[in-house]
């Protein structure tokens, strides 16, 4: 009998183990730092304009006692009707985010983004402070964004746009802008991807925290009877240090949030 297939097998997967419990560890170390100052917190009940302002003229947001509840506009695969919410503050170093999240579609195809300390390029018209061309983006199309914005995007409970079954979705992590003349699919992603998650069924709250770093992303998800933690190496990319956060929705999404809370750190902390 040839052990050796079988013993490789187990040597991956002990370190495999051994990687996943060092970043746990590592998040703990970092969720927990006395470091952390709330810098922003909206609670979703109140009037989102006073910290947020809106790309996309179909999205309807509202505010109830349950948070805010944010529609992009219905009409799937339009440009017209995708939509991102920006907060009115800019972050700058490390980063901890913590908000309540309720998918409240039952879509299959479509991404919902997280995008971190996002920026323009800095070439006219598209400047570093995203608000000051708000008016390009009354249509939310995504090339605008990857091809002149530097930012991290998580995008999660996402589905590919061809997809018809429940069950693949998908989290994943790009870092903006595209490399002209390079493929936005191919080029822009950070390994590794992660499917099926059996995360983010609809209508199940879900608490989710990211923290970022500038050599590590941590995404964890806590739901009802689950809890998992994503991570993503940023030790090869150019580093984002301030910039604004902002909520994509693609036409047809919709979600509820609610207490979304940021926060930046005195001190970095590196591992």
């Amino acid at each position: 009998m040839n052990l050796k297939p079988f013993l490789i097998l187990i040597l991956l997967l002990s370190v495999s183990i051994h990687a996943q419990n060092a970043d746990d560890k590592e998040f703990e170390i970092l969720n927990k730092s006395k470091q952390w100052q709330l810098q922003f917190q909206d609670s979703g009940t109140k009037n989102w304009q006073t910290k947020w302002f809106l790309d996309g003229l179909q999205a309807n947001i509202k505010n109830t006692k349950a948070g805010m509840l944010f529609h992009a506009g219905a009409k799937a695969g339009t440009d017209t009707d995708h939509a991102v919410l920006w907060t009115k503050k800019s972050f700058k170093g490390n980063l901890k985010i913590e908000y309540n999240f309720t998918r409240k579609d039952s879509a299959t195809k479509w991404a919902i983004i997280l995008y971190l300390q996002a920026t323009g390029i800095g070439v006219a018209p598209y400047v570093e402070d995203i608000s000051k061309w708000n008016p390009l983006r009354e249509i939310p199309a995504m090339k605008t964004y990857f091809s002149n914005m530097k930012a991290l995007h998580i995008s999660y409970a996402s589905f590919e746009n061809d997809n018809n079954d429940s069950k693949k979705d998908y989290i994943r992590v790009r870092q903006y802008p595209v490399i002209s003349g390079q493929n936005f699919n191919t080029t822009t992603e950070i390994p590794n991807p992660f499917f099926e998650t059996g995360l983010f069924k609809t209508e199940e709250n879900y608490t989710i925290t990211v923290i970022k770093t500038s050599e590590k992303l941590y995404f964890k998800v806590i739901g009802k009877n689950t809890s998992k933690l994503f991570c993503w190496s940023l030790k090869n990319q150019p580093s984002l240090l301030e910039g604004r956060i902002g909520l994509r929705q693609m036409a047809s999404r919709s979600a509820l949030y609610k207490d979304f809370s940021v926060y930046t750190m005195k001190h970095d902390i590196h591992f």
